[in-house]
Order: structure tokens, then C-alpha cells, then sequence
């Protein structure tokens, strides 16, 4: 029996294996270890290639055995290039070609390299039938591979892990989650009638884009708090801005596109994050000082947010419920807030000046303008719920 399930003859049989090499799904995790080796001190060419090599034959495995199950033993698919015997060919090849490189990998690095690396092809194996049919390992199962190949990718050169190295696999796994979150709802109608249990058909398409958008949050977030920290680069956080944007547009779009949108957001945070560590533009650089401003410093901080609170309350015309909130919060906020200044808890020194009923001008707006941004922030997503909840219906 042949290779190839359409046509006969080596041409075929190679049109049909080189079917199986998804650019879109592999050039990610290609990227996530070539952005390893480079995290590295010192940058071995041809340890990098080995360790592509490695995920490279991974990932087919995955295809194959994605195809060969969804085809020709579930029948979801509709076509597959490959006969039954020519995926298990394939396989076996690839099976081979992957721990030929491991045992290499292994024997030129050490075996943490080869513990490192052999996920890539457990993942991928056993993706279809075991993994892809329970919600959490169905979701991150690719971003795993994806975290797992930068970090074996940065450990192959250096031969030890960094604090930094590990953070960006466990940014990469959980924003990535989000995204596959997302992927997945493409599907959720069929995936719902042949009870596979994504996440979009255990919320629901709607709440799980709203988790999906948790978990891209988290991990954005993460950027910046380690930028903050000084685990990653001063300009890594430019990253993460640059993907909230692309997630931003990609909201409110329907899930084929938004995954397109977030795929190449993906691309763009990798590529900002290769520049913030290889380039480092703003090592040196102070941030901005606005203490010029003198005694205003700290109410031009409070005009920023109070702007920003009251374009909320005008979204959500949630005016009457932050007054409320206010008007509760504030006589317990005065006492506290009046106590441990008195007690000298802490201190203001970029203020104007100006006391009122004991404690600075500046608190009182503070107590104001910090209630009715919370208010603010949380109309607006009850309104976004609301509406989830009326799109998705009794049954969402």
C-alpha cells in the first residue's frame, strides 16, 4: 500500500510527508528555541541547530499523528494526504530522527539537555488521542511545547538555567494558553457534537474568550512586573504593549480571525522581546522624572487618574453608584488615612502644601478619585458580562 493516499510514485509520496509540515504551527516553538539559544551568554551556531533539529521532528510527529488519529481512526477529517500505513511510516521516521538528536543532544550536552528536550516529542505523540480530549491539557499542550523549547533551546548553550529564562517559559505558557483558548472556539460546534472537551465547550465561546483574555492579561502583566523587577530588560514591557494592542483589535472579532490577529501579536511580542534582550535600547536610560513639577507632582498624578475615572463613569454612566461608593468609603478612608500620617507611617513630600481637616489636599482627592475608578473599571466589565451572558444564551 502506498504512502500517499492520491497519486502513486516518489513525487507523491513526498508531496504527501511534506504536507505535514505546518509553517504556521511550527515556526513558533522554531522561534521560542532560537530565541533561547540567543537568551544564552555564549551563542553556539550549530547547538542551536541541533536542538531546531529536535523540535523541528517533534512537532511533524505531532502533525502525523494528529492527522493519522483525526482521519483514520475518529474520522473527523475529510481528507487526509497520507494512507494509515504511510503515517505510521512517517511516525516511525520522525520518531527516529527525533531521538537520533536527543541521544546527540544528550551525549554533547548532558542529560538535563535530553530531559529538557524529550517533552517536545511526548507532547507531540501523544497530543491525539489522550492529551487533546481534557480542557487543560488539550489548551496547553502547545504553549507547554512552546515554553519547553525556549528554555531547552537557552539550556543546550549555557548548560544552566537563569531566573529570566524560566520566566519567559512561564509568560510564553500561560499568554499562549490564552491564545490556543481562542484557536480553539473555532471549532467549538463540532468539537461540542463529538463531546471534545475544549475549554470553549466547557464555558461556553464567550466566557472562554473572556478567560482567554485572563490569561493574556497575566502574562502581559508578568512582563512588566519582572521589567520592574529587574529580571527582564527595561524596554521588555514595549513587548507586552505591542501584543495588548493586537489583542485589543482582536476582542471583538470572530475567533478564526482573532486567532490570526493574536498568532502574529505572538510573532511581534517574540520579536520586541529578542530586541529588549540582544539590543537592550534602553539600558542606561532614566525614567522620566516628573518631580519637576515640584509641589504639584502628586495632583498631577491624581488629574491623570481622576481623568481616567471619570471617562469610565461616563462609559458606564455609573455616576450615582461611585457617589455612593464614595460616600461609604470616604469617612473610614479619612480616619486611616488621617492616623498613619499622624503616627508618621509614611510621607508625602511632592505636595503643595495645602491641609484640609488635618490631613493634605491631596489625600482627600485621592480617597475620591481611587473609589470611582474602581467603580468605573467594574461597571464596565459587569456591562461586558451582561453582554456575554445575552449573546451566549441559557444554553452558553
Amino acid at each position: 500500500m502506498a504512502i500517499a493516499r492520491h497519486g502513486a510514485g516518489t513525487a507523491a509520496d513526498l508531496r504527501a510527508l511534506g504536507s505535514q509540515v505546518h509553517p504556521v504551527f511550527m515556526l513558533p516553538p522554531l522561534a521560542a528555541s532560537a530565541f533561547g539559544a540567543v537568551l544564552a551568554t555564549e551563542f553556539t551556531p550549530w547547538l542551536a541547530g541541533l536542538h531546531l533539529l529536535a523540535v523541528f521532528f517533534g512537532l511533524y510527529t505531532a502533525h502525523l499523528k494528529d492527522g493519522y488519529v483525526d482521519f483514520h481512526l475518529r474520522g473527523e477529517d475529510d481528507d487526509h494526504p497520507l494512507s494509515a500505513r504511510g503515517c505510521r511510516l512517517a511516525l516511525l521516521g520522525s520518531s527516529l530522527g527525533f531521538f537520533l538528536v536527543l541521544a546527540a543532544i544528550t551525549y554533547v550536552v548532558g542529560p538535563v539537555a535530553g530531559l529538557l528536550t524529550l517533552p517536545g516529542w511526548l507532547i507531540g505523540y501523544l497530543h491525539a488521542p489522550q492529551l487533546d480530549t481534557n480542557p487543560v491539557t488539550a489548551t496547553a499542550g502547545y504553549p507547554a511545547g512552546i515554553a519547553l523549547a525556549l528554555v531547552g533551546g537557552f539550556y543546550v548553550q549555557a548548560e544552566t538555567l537563569t531566573p529570566m529564562v524560566l520566566a519567559f517559559g512561564g509568560i510564553f505558557l500561560v499568554a499562549l494558553s490564552g491564545v490556543k483558548v481562542i484557536d480553539d472556539s473555532k471549532d467549538h460546534e463540532y468539537d461540542r457534537s463529538i463531546d471534545k472537551r475544549t475549554v470553549a465547550v466547557v464555558l461556553g465561546p464567550e466566557r472562554a474568550r473572556s478567560f482567554a483574555y485572563v490569561l493574556m492579561g497575566v502574562g502581559m502583566f508578568a512582563v512588566v512586573a519582572l521589567a520592574i523587577e529587574g529580571v527582564f530588560p527595561p524596554s521588555a514591557p514595549a513587548a507586552a504593549l505591542a501584543f495588548a494592542v493586537v489583542a485589543g483589535l482582536a476582542y471583538r472579532v470572530p475567533p478564526t480571525l482573532a486567532t490570526m490577529l493574536l498568532v502574529r501579536g505572538a510573532y511581534l511580542f517574540l520579536a520586541l522581546l529578542v530586541t529588549a534582550v540582544w539590543f537592550q535600547p534602553l539600558a542606561g536610560v532614566a525614567l522620566p522624572d516628573i518631580t519637576v513639577l515640584g509641589g504639584y507632582t502628586y495632583l498631577a498624578t491624581e488629574a491623570l487618574f481622576g481623568s481616567a475615572a471619570a471617562l469610565l463613569l461616563w462609559r458606564t454612566g455609573a455616576w450615582w453608584a461611585a457617589a455612593r461608593t464614595v460616600a461609604v468609603v470616604y469617612p473610614v478612608a479619612y480616619v486611616w488615612d488621617w492616623y498613619t500620617l499622624e503616627v508618621g507611617v509614611f510621607s508625602i513630600p511632592m505636595r503643595t502644601g495645602v491641609e484640609l481637616l488635618g490631613i493634605p489636599l491631596e489625600e482627600h482627592l485621592f480617597m475620591l478619585v481611587v473609589p470611582a475608578f474602581v467603580v468605573g473599571v467594574h461597571e464596565l466589565l459587569r456591562r461586558e458580562s451582561d453582554e456575554l451572558e445575552r449573546r451566549s444564551g441559557p444554553n452558553g
